[in-house]
């Protein structure tokens, strides 16, 4: 690990280091303080207070994604199988006295489950079906409706924060099912190309879409007409929404191959997103997070560093560790620690010292 920027400070350091035996594919935070991780060969673990337990040994299919409940006594994961895996975990201090209960499995095969999301409103669990997202009900442990994207395959799914809308990415755009009542015909946000990633902003008012053809949509949610933005030298991989920051709103981050640019909106014009570009990487970057507290902006790569950008301007340290590049990063919910995953398999978890008073 070294630092760069302001006087040289640092604003996390490594506090745990382990290893999985493949890619990670996946890793996430519960709002008490559970870290998990999957990777390609098909491991699923949990760690607390630097206690790992294994959920899945290697040996099944790829586990591509996972996630906790927004309560935390879920945590889900999906893979190449086709199965969802739900365990419940209960409230126990410590993982080895017996604090999780049983898995349940939603078998779906042969799709392959590579997106899933938790309802911020409910324990409703929302998972990709090829041309279709289940939604399963964790009280009643049933499936309660399928949502035909029908156009293509499902690239992305994202749930409004407000909770009252799940938004579907895929070829020629998004479709937004309202929680309402599953069987009204979906919003259609038309787009001439795939779009591969969509976010909603923290105070739902935004949806953004990164697509196949090198440019971002953003629709203030209800209007008839995105935004979009133009001039990426690849199709965006990466999004994601800053807290409410000056003339209350948001930043936007995208990330297109090496670059990034975090986009803010004019509080003077309608129509005016302006962007700063952002220059560190030297290969494709893997993830993008915002801080959940902060402007303070992590950026992971292929080529080893993970980024911190203080006030989403400028580098104010790189954190290293994966050798053969980063493949994954998520904040703890109190922001105070970052978990990544190592494409050789490493997971890395970084806090912030002590008498800290903030940063970005």
């Amino acid at each position: 690990m070294f630092d760069v920027g302001r006087k040289g400070k640092v604003l996390f350091q490594q506090q745990w280091q382990g290893n999985l035996s493949e890619y990670v594919t996946a890793v996430a935070w519960s709002p008490n303080g559970l870290f998990a991780a999957s990777s390609a060969a098909g491991e699923v673990v949990l760690w607390q207070d630097g206690n790992l337990v294994s959920l899945l040994t290697a040996g099944v299919a790829s586990i591509d994604c996972l996630a906790f409940s927004s309560d935390g006594k879920f945590l889900a994961a999906g893979g190449q199988d086709g199965k969802v895996r739900v365990w419940s975990i209960l409230d126990s201090p410590l993982l080895s006295q017996g604090g999780l209960e049983g898995i349940h499995t939603i078998e779906n095969a042969p799709s392959w489950v590579d997106k899933l999301a938790w309802s911020p409103a409910c324990n409703h669990l929302a998972f990709s079906l090829g041309r279709y997202v289940g939604i399963w009900d964790a009280d009643s442990q049933t499936v309660i409706t399928t949502l035909p994207f029908a156009n293509s395959s499902v690239l992305d799914l994202a749930w409004q924060p407000n909770g009252e809308n799940i938004a579907i990415a895929g070829n020629g755009g998004v479709k937004v099912w309202s929680t309402k009542d599953w069987d009204d015909d979906p919003y259609l946000i038309d787009l001439p190309s795939a779009s591969i990633v969509t976010a909603w902003s923290r105070d739902s008012k935004y949806l953004a879409s990164g697509n196949l053809d090198n440019t971002i949509a953003v629709l203030e949610y209800g209007s008839p007409y995105p935004w979009v933005m133009r001039g990426f030298p690849g199709k965006i991989t990466n999004l994601t929404w800053s807290q409410l920051g000056a003339n209350n709103a948001p930043l936007l981050a995208a990330s297109s191959v090496e670059d990034i640019a975090v986009w803010k909106k004019e509080a003077d014009d309608q129509d005016a997103w302006n962007a700063n570009l952002l220059t560190l990487h030297d290969s494709k970057i893997q993830a993008l997070e915002f801080h959940p507290h902060s402007l303070l902006l992590a950026s992971a790569a292929d080529d080893g560093w993970l980024g911190l950008w203080t006030k989403a301007k400028q580098v104010g340290q790189i954190l290293e560790g994966a050798s053969g590049g980063f493949s994954c990063v998520a904040w703890s919910q109190n922001g105070k620690q970052l978990a990544a995953g190592g494409q050789n398999g490493e997971l890395i978890i970084w806090s912030k010292p002590k008498r800290r008073k903030g940063f970005g």
